[in-house]
């Protein structure tokens, strides 16, 4: 998929386990940027793990930080991107704290959206730029594939840096 950020091009990057299904998340509670990918699709560059997306190169992001608020464990990622996690059935609950990243500088515009196994679970209101993060708490009881989805809110991707801060997967 191609995108323009800015007058430049990007294309969306797409990261898949090679050889099949990962295994299972371990028991406990588990940052889910620990977690290995189904898949991956990211509007501007790779999705980041435990950094905002930066611009187009891996390993280019920042520190998260939302309204102020650092996060050590993430994704970082700019809309329209989805990160697939396999679940196994195993997990209980998935939290995290989402918002758009402070190094747009107050630009942008999201959605996050959760689904299980295709049916959707919760979706954000839209979320601007210097907006304090909303908290996400969802029962993803016995689904095998979650989805993390972050949206344009409609008016295109430029400066939609959506952060996923500290997520979390309870599993048994």
């Amino acid at each position: 998929m191609d995108y323009r950020q800015r007058g430049r091009q990007a294309t969306s990057v797409d990261e898949r386990i090679v050889g099949g299904i990962p295994p299972a998340p371990p028991t406990g509670k588990t940052a889910v940027s620990d977690l290995p990918f189904l898949s991956s699709t990211n509007g501007w560059g790779p999705v980041e793990r435990d950094s905002s997306v930066g611009e187009q190169a891996a390993g280019d992001g920042r520190p998260i930080s939302i309204a102020g608020v650092s996060y050590p464990k993430g994704l970082g990622t700019n809309s329209v991107s989805d990160v697939e996690l396999y679940l196994a059935g195993k997990c209980s609950r998935l939290t995290a704290n989402v918002g758009v990243d402070d190094e747009t500088g107050g630009g942008g515009t999201v959605t996050f959206s959760v689904i299980a196994d295709g049916k959707t679970l919760v979706t954000t209101p839209t979320i601007r730029g210097r907006q304090a993060a909303v908290p996400i708490d969802v029962d993803v009881s016995g689904a095998q594939v979650v989805d993390l989805k972050v949206g344009d809110a409609g008016d295109g991707n430029g400066n939609d840096h959506g952060d996923w801060g500290m997520p979390t997967l309870t599993c048994e």
